[in-house]
């Protein structure tokens, strides 16, 4: 849709409004849906206000709640279905609207289907999801007419709590999209058989909503443009059913990609920005209303360049919006360089969400606690010394500036970032370097005064009358207590990251947290990063983007290079390997290893290392690993000497990131744990 008025120079299509027709958007910019876990906390809803208000004053155009249930069985934990529900989500409304009456909040209604936790599941069929330990109850008949109703209720519920508009999901392996498949509707009455049958249900969902609501009220439908399941929809599918959504009411089609089930990653940093924006792109041509895309849009300039390519009408930004609620501001305004980028890690968004935790954000703990942290000027500003620029160091340095201290920031090396420095090495974790950008540029917006090259001890600190001394100085890579650890064919991660050492063709990585894994895949791998290109991507995880096979995946065989080595990844726990690492992303680090040929081994007992390898017992049988380096990732020990010292020398210190807790690498701890501090000083 041809843009009406140019509203900014550089992004002239992101800020340019779209009409709807009885309604016009401000911008192409759109919030899209999260869950928060807030909806069944105490003072959950006031804090939603605020969290939705913020994102409101930052820019953005449009925005979308978390999945919100039609009933009981939906599964969602919160659910709009009375009066007194809508009642309840007022003070949401009202404070968007109270911010700007012309952004648009729609409210997500989201059936999960077959993946709801509970016993009242249901599901057109009774197949259970490879995801659920719950087998569905079929629905009948009455069962299927009642989902229908429940859906228009909560639509009128949601019209009666003030929202704009609801966005119906009919996507993710959820109760809509299992209607639409065949492995998961095996029906054979007017819902089931043919596709015509089974696309009845989300349609019919979608005509008596519009019915319900009149003609202005805006209705999004969320279609699986690309499912990414073996035999799932074809695309001649995808385009009948956003047509006859198109028919049936619906105002805008928001394309969405994959099913949990799938095993194509699509929101994890190693994918591409606008990986999938071209298969919107493809259906917008067969369609009258707009189209939103998704997935990997983290930086206005993705957004307008998929925007002025004609691959959609709207972008969404959902976790973006999490790490800064003024990304759409700062674009306007030209200060890219100071947005926080979200870097795709969905460690503190997804994983917590799906572990039924608070959802927040890695760079950004503020998300979602907005009426809890906040970073007030000081009335007593002091001076402060922080020692370390690693992810703890900066936040800390970056959030007392900004609330008027002093700071001084003090690192060894000669240049910021610690850990992340090492992590952004990896392929697939290229995003960190956009963290390194945001927190550089912080340090100059607040004016901490960076003292970078310089190891400072404890007599510095009491010299300079400091008032506070922040310890942020890390870790110290631990080595076991091992026959042979000092032998030339032994490395450290650092080194190995950093290339200070060759690495042979027979390898042991000794420990499979994160730094095993991230390690594994650097010294395997091979050409382009996936992560930057989408040809790539697309061939390494068997993704047909020009064909558009069923699913868009069917019969695409992966195609990986690997580097001319073997690998051997190994753990002392006798767990799978790799369990303990993020719950939604966990497995695409596992199977990127495996398909690259990674030996990943359990329960290991380490003897020995000499001239002919790595010694080991495995259910107490010995083994040789015949290599010729092995990389020791055995865990840290806190770097906390310095804290010892300036605290015997009487001055006041507190301890951050992993100087404090360095059982695991872990940035979201260390930047949240800094942040609450430095705002409480």
């Amino acid at each position: 849709m041809v843009s009406e008025v140019s509203l900014h120079p550089k992004y002239p299509n992101l800020f340019s409004p779209l009409d709807l027709g009885f309604t016009q958007l401000k911008n192409r910019a759109l919030m899209g849906s999260m869950h928060t876990g807030l909806e069944e906390v105490e003072g959950g809803f006031e804090r939603l206000a605020a969290y939705f208000a913020e994102r409101a004053r930052g820019g953005v155009g449009m925005m979308i709640t978390g999945g919100i249930s039609p009933n009981e069985e939906g599964g969602m934990g919160s659910e709009m279905s009375t009066p007194e529900h809508a009642e309840s989500h007022r003070v949401i409304t009202d404070a968007v609207h109270a911010v700007d009456p012309n952004i648009k909040i729609c409210m997500q209604i989201l059936h999960a289907g077959p993946l709801a936790e509970t016993p009242k599941l249901v599901a057109p069929s009774a197949v259970k999801s490879r995801l659920s330990p719950l087998v569905p109850n079929e629905l009948d008949e009455a069962g299927v007419q009642k989902q229908i109703n429940d859906h228009v209720q909560c639509a009128k519920m949601a019209q009666l709590a003030g929202y704009d508009g609801v966005e119906i999901i009919g996507s993710a392996g959820y109760l809509l999209s299992t209607f639409l498949v065949e492995k998961t509707n095996q029906r054979n009455d007017q819902w089931g058989g043919s596709y015509h049958n089974r696309m009845r249900f989300p349609l019919e969902i979608m005509r008596r909503c519009r019915e319900a609501l009149g003609d202005n009220f805006i209705l999004i439908f969320r279609i699986a443009a690309m499912d990414m399941l073996q035999g799932g929809m074809s695309w001649d599918e995808v385009v009948m059913l956003a047509k006859e959504m198109e028919r049936a009411g619906a105002t805008i089609i928001s394309t969405h990609f994959t099913w949990h089930e799938s095993a194509v990653p699509t929101i994890a940093t190693m994918v591409p920005r606008a990986a999938f924006t071209g298969v919107t792109g493809r259906l917008r041509k067969e369609l009258s209303i707009p189209c939103i895309t998704s997935n990997r849009i983290n930086m206005p300039d993705v957004a307008e360049t998929v925007l002025a390519d004609g691959e959609a009408d709207i972008v969404s930004m959902a976790r973006p919006m999490l790490a800064d609620a003024d990304l759409i501001n700062k674009a306007f305004e030209g200060r890219e360089d100071e947005i926080n980028t979200c870097i795709g890690c969905n460690q503190a968004c997804l994983d917590h969400g799906f572990e039924g935790k608070e959802v927040s954000c890695l760079v950004n703990p503020r998300a979602c606690h907005e009426t809890i942290l906040n970073y007030q000027h000081s009335e007593s500003p002091k001076k402060i010394a922080v020692v370390g620029a690693g992810p703890a160091g900066l936040a800390y340095a970056t959030v007392a500036a900004e609330r008027g201290h002093s700071v001084t920031l003090y690192d060894a090396n000669n240049e910021i970032g610690g850990q992340f420095n090492l992590a952004k090495k990896v392929p697939g974790k290229e995003e960190f370097y956009e963290t390194l950008r945001y927190y550089s540029r912080m340090l100059e917006v607040h004016q901490v005064d960076v003292r970078l090259g310089i190891k400072v001890c404890a007599d510095d600190l009491t010299a300079a009358g400091y008032e506070h001394v922040v310890v942020a100085t890390g870790i110290t890579p631990r080595t076991p207590d091992l026959e042979g650890i000092d032998h030339p064919k032994v490395a450290s991660y650092i080194d190995v990251i950093l290339g200070r050492v060759e690495v042979g063709k027979r390898v042991a990585v000794m420990g499979a947290g994160g730094i095993g894994f991230d390690v594994s895949e650097l010294i395997m791998h091979k050409g382009v990063s996936a992560a930057m290109d989408k040809q790539v991507f697309a061939r390494e995880w068997g993704v047909d983007f020009e064909n558009h096979p069923r699913g868009g995946v069917t019969g695409v065989i992966p195609q990986v290079q690997a580097a001319d080595r073997e690998v051997f990844l190994l753990q002392r726990k006798t767990t799978p390997v790799g369990r303990s690492l993020g719950k939604t992303t966990g497995w695409t680090h596992r199977m990127s290893l495996a398909k690259r040929g990674v030996q990943m081994i359990n329960g290991v007992d380490y003897q020995k290392i000499d001239d002919e390898g790595l010694h080991i017992l495995i259910e107490g049988q010995p083994q040789l690993l015949e290599v010729d380096t092995v990389i020791v990732c055995a865990g840290q020990i806190p770097a906390r000497d310095l804290f010892d010292q300036v605290v015997e020398l009487g001055l006041d210190a507190s301890l951050v990131g992993g100087a404090y807790e360095a059982a695991e690498l872990d940035a979201k701890a260390a930047i949240k744990q800094a942040s609450y501090l430095a705002a409480a000083i």
